[in-house]
């Protein structure tokens, strides 16, 4: 099921010591659960493939938040020595703040929550989903990296999570296939057809919106948190 009316989107900042994360919130009319992004290494909150992704989700009647994993020092940083992008427990930590802030925030508190994480921000959603069970929902990845979560986490995950690989990406799969030998959650590993890492072929990255708008549509069910 869609909506017809487009989906507001909010600039928000969420603090994270000293520093803010920047985000984009987009909320459909009455949205029946919110999706966190996770984008991968030397990515942020502008990837057009994850909007894509949000966009068809707003569709559907999910809010989703957009938000880079790295303060503005931090991107500066990471653009010459590429030390951050691949340092798993700063993202996860990253992560677990953006959670806590939709869940103290009266516009998102209540809707139940989801992840979506991409190559290396697979990772860091997964770990966050283990140590946040009582939060986390459902967990989507997409051309990810759940390899990088480590097993012990891996298996501590009990959000129904979905693995979307491109069937042209065979390391990927490979890794994939072997981190879900370790979920123990409800989970599932789809492949796309001709799809490389970046899902760059006509209709694949579509069909990967499709799949994770039902997967989140299924298992996004609203719950009340006490005051």
């Amino acid at each position: 099921m869609t909506t017809s009316t487009p989906a507001s989107l909010q600039e928000v900042r969420i603090p994270t010591g000293p520093a803010w994360l920047y985000g984009d919130l987009g909320l459909p009319r009455e949205p029946r659960g919110l999706v966190l992004f996770a984008h991968g290494s030397g990515s942020g909150r502008h990837s057009a493939r994850n909007r894509q992704v949000a966009r068809r989700l707003e569709e559907a009647g999910l809010a989703t938040l957009l938000f880079d994993l790295l303060t503005v020092d931090e991107e500066r940083v990471d653009a010459s020595t590429r030390e951050h992008r691949f340092d798993i427990a700063l993202l996860t930590r990253r992560m677990e703040t953006a959670v806590a802030w939709t869940r103290a925030q009266e516009l998102t508190r209540h809707l139940p929550l989801g992840l979506f994480g991409a190559s290396t921000g697979s990772a860091a959603a997964l770990i966050a989903a283990a140590q946040l069970p009582q939060h986390v929902s459902a967990v989507v990845s997409r051309g990810g990296r759940p390899d990088l979560a480590g097993s012990a986490a891996l298996a501590a995950v009990t959000a129904p999570t979905l693995l979307l690989v491109g069937g042209a990406d065979p390391q990927v799969l490979s890794l994939n296939e072997e981190a879900l030998r370790h979920l123990a959650c409800p989970r599932e590993l789809m492949v796309v057809p001709g799809a490389t890492h970046l899902f760059e072929e006509p209709g694949t990255l579509e069909r990967v919106s499709e799949l994770a708008s039902s997967w989140f549509e299924r298992h996004l069910q609203r719950v009340e948190h006490p005051a």
